[in-house]
């Protein structure tokens, strides 16, 4: 009897020491994102917080890395097999997270539904060029242009083109991308609290390197200073889009490490240029005129900005680094409007949605606007709504960013300026210029990079006269950790894959 007790206790305390170790090795890592996502399928909302969500569970034909190098993802090879043709060599031995092997018809049917007119994605314009996708056998895949398409590949690496399971797609319906979301990455959705949070878990039968933490969640913090103090509580492990009063505040804290880089994002305000008074250039240049620019970087991105000339960051292919910003003048502001017709200014808004750089800048833009005359009321939105609408055009004046995803001159300028891309598909300014959009085409099916260069240095040059937007900032960005988290490596265009991150206790 004593020794089948004692066998019993020994059992009793194996089992417990097996748990005990299981449960420390176990590692979840939690991430403040700056908002609730929209929804989890690539081809949805082109929007930041659910980018960084879905680049742990899909993944892309080509991948670029942290220093915008193109490398082989779900395709190990490609072969431009003449000017309007690419052959992508797939990567064999994938399985997507309900347990459907990868094949080239996965990719058909990917871009085949995102060129789809009645799927209505936001990102369309990125596989615009995309004339046929042919499955040549289950791991080749020829793409087809409908001309030379100079970025092809740098739009293929866009997150937006991740490969999608066409039986899970199909057998979802509508409930894809809010209830369901499979890729092939190194994470599969688990789960989503609309308003809280999202939960990702390991996926097991990841084909590259396995994932080092267990689960991923990403909660929705807009509010920096909550970000920061979750981040300074250890409520999470790593926290998005420090602020800059935060950042100085943080950086004092032994238990927390900052992570500083430079983005491929621009920040500005835009204005609706087919609504009154904004349809007058003059209009526009006074407003640009009238803020001032340099204040707002000095005052609110201390040391996590620079001041914008151009609509593209000087990180990215293509930029115009010889364009000067608009000087700050209130008297040549209100000589403009008054020669526009306004000579005691009028009445608008401007729409952001509820982050508090944002609203930091929209309350000095509503400040230097008063000294010349215009009273500007701040409308703060919900994210979803505040998408939807602008893409309809119901606002007057906005506030936005957008990141040069691709590092191409393209990507940063095509969707948001050119006449075709009016919406969702990011020209929220409605604006248009007959040449812009010569030079734009233009740039796409030249292969002559001294081609490309000049026009997009001329586009730029016309942009910067029109004034479609109120130039405001390129960013920095600072990420935020505990220090017994390792393994995090930005990416410029702020899509950080977390698969190599883990905690060291």
């Amino acid at each position: 009897m004593r020794k089948n007790l004692s066998i019993h206790v020994l059992m009793t305390v194996v089992l417990m020491l097996a748990l005990t170790v299981g449960a420390s090795a176990d590692v979840s890592i939690s991430v403040a994102n700056t908002s609730d996502i929209v929804d989890l399928d690539p081809q949805g909302q082109n929007d930041v917080p659910s980018s960084r969500v879905r680049a742990q569970i899909y993944e892309t034909l080509v991948f670029q890395d942290a220093n915008l190098n193109l490398v082989p993802g779900l395709a190990v090879s490609w072969e431009q097999v003449d000017e309007t043709t690419f052959e992508f060599a797939l990567r064999e031995g994938v399985v997507f997270h309900n347990g459907e092997p990868f094949t080239a018809h996965d990719v058909k049917f990917t871009l085949t539904r995102h060129l789809d007119p009645e799927n209505n994605s936001p990102t369309q314009f990125l596989i615009g060029f995309v004339d046929e996708v042919i499955v040549v056998d289950d791991y080749r895949v020829r793409i087809t242009m409908k001309e030379p398409f100079a970025p092809a590949l740098s739009h293929l690496a866009h997150p937006a083109t991740s490969v999608l399971n066409e039986k899970a797609v199909l057998e979802a319906g509508e409930d894809y991308g809010t209830q369901v979301a499979i890729g092939t990455g190194p994470f599969r959705f688990v789960s989503w609290a609309v308003g809280s949070h999202v939960d990702l878990a390991r996926f097991g039968d990841y084909w590259g390197e396995p994932a080092k933490a267990d689960r991923l969640r990403f909660r929705g913090i807009p509010e920096n200073t909550v970000r920061a103090i979750e981040l300074e509580t250890g409520g999470v492990d790593i926290a998005y889009n420090i602020a800059p009063m935060d950042e100085l505040i943080l950086e004092a804290n032994p238990l927390v490490v900052l992570d500083k880089f430079e983005t491929l994002a621009t920040h500005y305000v835009g204005f609706n240029a087919q609504k009154e008074p904004f349809d007058n250039v003059l209009v526009r240049r006074a407003i640009n005129h009238a803020i001032d620019v340099d204040a707002i970087v000095d005052y609110i991105y201390t040391g996590q900005a620079i001041r914008a000339a151009s609509p593209i960051s000087s990180q990215v292919w293509g930029a115009n680094t010889d364009l000067e910003p608009y000087e700050f003048n209130p008297q040549l502001a209100r000589e403009l409007l008054a020669e526009a017709g306004y000579p005691d200014g009028f009445s608008t808004s401007v729409w952001l949605n509820d982050n508090p750089l944002r609203m930091e800048i929209a309350e000095m833009a509503q400040a230097n606007l008063a000294d010349i005359g215009i009273d500007l009321e701040i409308q703060i939105l919900p994210w979803g709504t505040y998408l939807e609408d602008t893409a309809a055009g119901r606002h007057d004046m906005f506030i936005l960013g957008w990141s040069s995803v691709t590092g191409d001159a393209d990507y940063g300028l095509y969707a948001l300026f050119h006449g075709s891309q009016f919406g969702n598909a990011g020209n929220r300014t409605f604006w248009s210029h007959p040449r812009v959009d010569e030079l734009l085409d233009l740039a796409r099916v030249t292969a002559d990079e001294d081609v490309r260069l000049a026009a997009y240095w001329e586009a730029q040059e016309i942009i910067s006269e029109e004034a479609p937007w109120l130039f405001l900032i390129a960013t920095m960005e600072v990420t935020g950790l505990r220090n017994n988290i390792t393994g995090f490596e930005p990416h410029p265009a702020s899509h950080h894959k977390l698969h190599t991150v883990t905690r060291v206790e």
